[in-house]
């Protein structure tokens, strides 16, 4: 018991802990069973999620919320974890037999942040993977990992190649593999992509299969949360899809297809005025003159949650978040867009139009909300 608590705090502490005990040793028997149940759906090659499933329990759930004194909200949050929990143990139990159905990949730039993730989920997949990046050329050989992409003999081996490269040399690695003519299929994830088109035109007329993919997250994404990929189609889309549905068999994997002339102007907004608001809001402040102990002690919960969505733009590689606005082609629409909407706003609060500001918002509001 602690210093100055009383005996009767004490003993309720002391039997909550004996609680918590009890609810691991349940949790440890849930994962067991949840194990099992991997095992079994690996070996038959079926899908880890059901839906159905899952909004059955969040059901329960929600409806033992009040029994247990607290919000339908609170209930959900915490099944949604266990949940969560027992898709990962039914995953990585099932690895060892998804990897016998698995292809090859091989990861270039897998010392990278992007591409350790790639190749830390893509092993998860099920599928045999090995690298290449150029932080290992002084480290020695290791099996699975060379220093350059020219150490690897035989690409034909690959059903599938990834480039987790730096955006601004995409174009290069893609000619450089292209030229080796691999059988299998050459996926490039870069975040602006109209550059790349002369690059992925020339490995086209090399007879190289070609996906341009577009993981929407960052390396420090867990693997078992929702993952959303888009996938730019130059040709075929069914058969580009079909092709790289066998790469990202992954039960939290959602693939997106749009057309690849569509990709840059979408990631303008969805990236490039993301990135650009956080930018420009912590390139405000620091013009304030304030002090910034004074703004956090201060701070509103409007204040720190947009402090915190700008510092994880900040926090980025300044080299990339540059090149995500240089390289898209589209940005001069955005930057017109939100230089229109500033002035609006700032011309609406001086003339003090509450009818023009509230429809304003209004329509800010439509399209945040997903409305037509």
């Amino acid at each position: 018991m602690a210093e100055g608590e009383s005996a009767e705090l004490g003993s309720l502490r002391d039997a909550i802990a004996d609680l918590d005990r009890s609810l691991l040793e349940l949790l440890r028997r849930r994962m067991e069973l949840a194990a099992e149940v991997g095992r079994v759906k690996a070996a038959a090659g079926a899908p880890v999620v059901v839906r159905d499933a899952e909004d059955r329990v969040l059901t329960r759930a929600r409806q033992q919320a009040e029994a247990c004194g607290v919000s339908a909200d609170v209930m959900e949050e915490i099944f949604h974890a266990i949940m969560r929990g027992s898709v990962e143990r039914q995953h990585r139990v099932g690895v060892e037999a998804r990897r016998r159905r698995g292809g090859r990949v091989l990861v270039v730039g897998g010392a990278g942040a992007m591409g350790g993730w790639l190749c830390h989920f893509l092993t998860l997949v099920g599928h045999t993977v090995e690298a290449t990046d150029p932080a290992w050329s002084s480290i020695g050989r290791a099996e699975g990992r060379y220093g350059a992409l020219a150490e690897v003999r035989d690409l034909d081996a690959y059903d599938f190649v990834v480039l987790a490269v730096p955006l601004a040399r995409t174009w290069e690695v893609i000619d450089e593999v292209a030229a080796r003519r691999p059988r299998g299929t050459l996926v490039e994830i870069a975040s602006i992509k109209t550059h790349l088109v002369p690059a992925l035109d020339r490995a086209g007329s090399c007879g190289v299969t070609v996906a341009s993919l577009h993981p929407m997250f960052g390396p420090g994404k867990s693997p078992y949360e929702p993952l959303t990929f888009v996938l730019a189609c130059r040709d075929d889309a069914a058969a580009e899809r079909a092709r790289i549905e066998a790469l990202l068999a992954h039960p939290y994997t959602r693939l997106v297809a749009i057309p690849f002339a569509h990709h840059d102007r979408l990631m303008g907004w969805l990236l490039g005025l993301a990135h650009l608001s956080g930018m420009v809001f912590g390139s405000a402040l620091a013009r304030s003159g304030l002090d910034p102990a004074e703004l956090q002690a201060c701070a509103s919960t409007t204040f720190t949650r947009q402090a915190a969505t700008a510092l994880s733009v900040l926090g980025e590689d300044p080299a990339l978040y540059l090149d995500i606005q240089r390289l898209n082609p589209h940005r001069e629409e955005v930057y017109t867009a939100a230089r229109a909407a500033l002035e609006e706003l700032v011309g609406l609060v001086t003339a003090a139009d509450l009818e023009g500001f509230r429809g304003t918002l209004a329509d800010a509001r439509r399209v945040l909300a997903g409305d037509a």
